[in-house]
Formats: C-alpha cells, sequence, structure tokens
C-alpha cells in the first residue's frame, strides 16, 4: 500500500514537471480558455460549477454511489489534477485516504480545502477521531452556503478576471440554498414531534438533525470505515421496537447490509419497520438528473424523509416542481 502511494506522487510530481504541454488550435487561442477545475466530490463539482458557470469547465473525480471516505486517488486522477488550474476539494478528513496527496499537492498547485473555511464553532466533533471534525457539512443548507462562497473565493483567486461573474453567480446559487433550507424547515417541521427520529446507515445526517430538529441514530460511526458490532445493531432494534418507529433509510452510497438487519431484528419482536426510501448521503445522483445536484439532493432526501414519517411533502420536492415548471 505504502508503495502504491509512493508510486502515486512520483507520477504525480512527474506530470507536474513535464509541464503537459498540449497543442491547441489557433482559433481557440482567440477564445478565452476556460478555468479548468477538479472537485473531489460531486457537491462541490456542482457549487464550481453553479458559480463558475461558463467560465469554468469542472470535473469531479467521484461520481455517483461513491464513498469518499473510502476513495483513493486514480493514475487518471492525478494527470487530471495536475493539468488543472485549480483543484477544490472537501478536507475536515472527508477524502481521508487522499489528503496526504492532497496536501502534498498543494505545495506546488492551486489547491483548496473549501469545507475548512467554515468557522470551527459551527463544526460538530468527530466522534472517532481527536481533533477533527465530523465532515458532513452539507446536511445543513446554511452551512454549504458558507461552502458555496469557499468556493467563490478559490475561484475569483484562480481566475481574478471573473470576479463579477463568480460574486453573482455565488448570489443567486446562495439564494437557491436559502429557498432550499426554508422548504426543508416547512416540509420536516410537518412531521409529528415523536416521529422526527432518523434511523441510517452510518452517521452522515448530524449537521441535518441539528438544522432541523431531528433526532439522528447512525448504525455505523461518521465515517464508513467503521464497522457496525452487534451490539450496535441490537440497540438500535430494542430502541425501534420501543419507540414504536415505522421508517428507517438506506443510503445510495452504503450498504444497506445493517439496514436490513434491524427490520429483521424488529420483526423477531414482533414490530413493523419499512425502509422509508434511499437517502443520499456521500453522494448526489446520477449525473444529468435533478438528484445529481446538491439542491436536488437535498430536495430529495428531506421530501422522502418528511413522506415517510408522516409529514406533509409533496410527492415531489417543491423545489423540483418549480423548476419543472420554470
Amino acid at each position: 500500500m505504502l508503495a502504491r502511494r509512493h508510486a502515486l506522487v512520483a507520477l504525480a510530481a512527474g506530470l507536474l514537471t513535464a509541464g503537459l504541454p498540449v497543442a491547441i488550435p489557433s482559433q481557440a487561442r482567440a477564445e478565452a480558455p476556460r478555468l479548468k477545475v477538479v472537485a473531489t466530490t460531486g457537491m462541490i463539482a456542482d457549487a464550481a460549477r453553479q458559480v463558475g458557470g461558463s467560465l469554468v469547465e469542472v470535473t469531479a473525480l467521484m461520481g455517483p454511489g461513491v464513498d469518499p471516505h473510502a476513495y483513493r486517488q486514480t493514475r487518471s486522477d492525478i494527470a487530471a489534477m495536475a493539468r488543472a488550474d485549480l483543484v477544490v476539494w472537501h478536507g475536515l478528513y472527508l477524502e481521508a485516504q487522499m489528503e496526504e496527496f492532497l496536501r502534498d499537492l498543494s505545495r506546488r498547485r492551486k489547491v483548496v480545502a473549501v469545507a475548512e473555511q467554515i468557522p470551527r464553532s459551527a463544526l460538530r466533533a468527530h466522534t472517532e477521531y481527536k481533533d477533527k471534525f465530523d465532515p458532513h457539512v452539507w446536511m445543513s443548507p446554511e452551512l454549504w452556503a458558507m461552502v458555496v462562497g469557499a468556493v467563490r473565493d478559490a475561484l475569483v483567486a484562480a481566475h481574478p478576471a471573473g470576479k463579477a461573474t463568480f460574486e453573482a453567480n455565488a448570489v443567486k446559487h446562495q439564494s437557491d440554498v436559502a429557498q432550499l433550507h426554508a422548504y426543508a424547515r416547512k416540509a420536516l417541521g410537518s412531521v409529528p414531534a415523536e416521529r422526527r427520529v432518523l434511523i441510517t446507515a452510518h452517521d452522515a445526517f448530524n449537521y441535518f438533525g441539528t438544522a432541523f430538529s431531528f433526532e439522528v441514530l447512525g448504525i455505523q460511526g461518521i465515517s464508513t470505515e467503521s464497522e457496525a458490532g452487534l451490539n450496535r445493531i441490537r440497540e438500535l432494534v430494542d430502541l425501534i421496537v420501543a419507540r414504536r418507529i415505522s421508517a428507517i433509510f438506506v443510503e445510495s452510497s452504503v450498504s444497506d447490509r445493517n439496514v436490513k438487519a434491524l427490520i429483521e431484528g424488529a420483526a423477531a419482536r414482533g414490530h413493523k419497520v419499512v425502509i422509508g426510501g434511499e437517502l443520499f448521503s456521500d453522494a448526489m445522483g446520477a449525473d444529468g438528473t435533478y438528484e445529481g445536484t446538491y439542491i436536488g439532493m437535498i430536495d430529495h432526501n428531506v421530501t422522502t424523509i418528511a413522506r415517510a414519517l408522516g409529514g406533509d411533502a409533496p410527492e415531489r420536492g417543491m423545489l423540483q416542481r418549480l423548476a419543472v415548471r420554470n
């Protein structure tokens, strides 16, 4: 494993030293080239596209269903980052397996950990790693608006001529995020208080719980690298049965094995609990779909949770219906 990491770092250094010359047609030289941006996660890539608009060309390393906690950079990833004008990553130990490489790359290229721009006072302590924080800040639209601001600042620093465009686009996108937050408060606020318990595959929803007054319980810890023990399964089955919880949720980027174990355990105790739906936790939906955007991802989660737990939410999220109508 160590040898592989050294080989990848050496490859990156070679690509950077080589300069990667690319032949550019004469017609293309006359046009202002778009800023080449590489983002680690789909959420950050979406923010870069929303803020950068036509001035940027954004590549996301991690696609739908990919777990960022366990992701390791590939040779093609290294080549893309070496060619980029700007690399934006999440930070807060989300990309745990890539962190050493990204911090090393930052000494040679413009590399920004955008979630680390959030004030420490707004972050939750990591339950598994001392002096680290829960990285799942996108689950709170208010915190994500700060990340959008950090993406804007990174783009301005990399391409000062685009400052006015980046600032205007960031204001618009932050307004959309604020609208999303207002919808979420209304939809989730309609769930009866005694039903506001969100049980999922891992602890990705704690910021969500704080933002919308939900009790959040994950089978695994904050990182999907942690294992769910039999004691944890037993504890959650006891809670589900005692509190008559009717629905729990699977996640698109995490195995549903442990969630099914809860359902089977509750059934053995004479209580029926169902899967309330699939939520997007560490990755967005498929490219080109509504759920493949940050707004759509959170809108989907909010609507799915509210409907499954007895709240008043439309079959399709409010923001999606507005997007279709417009």
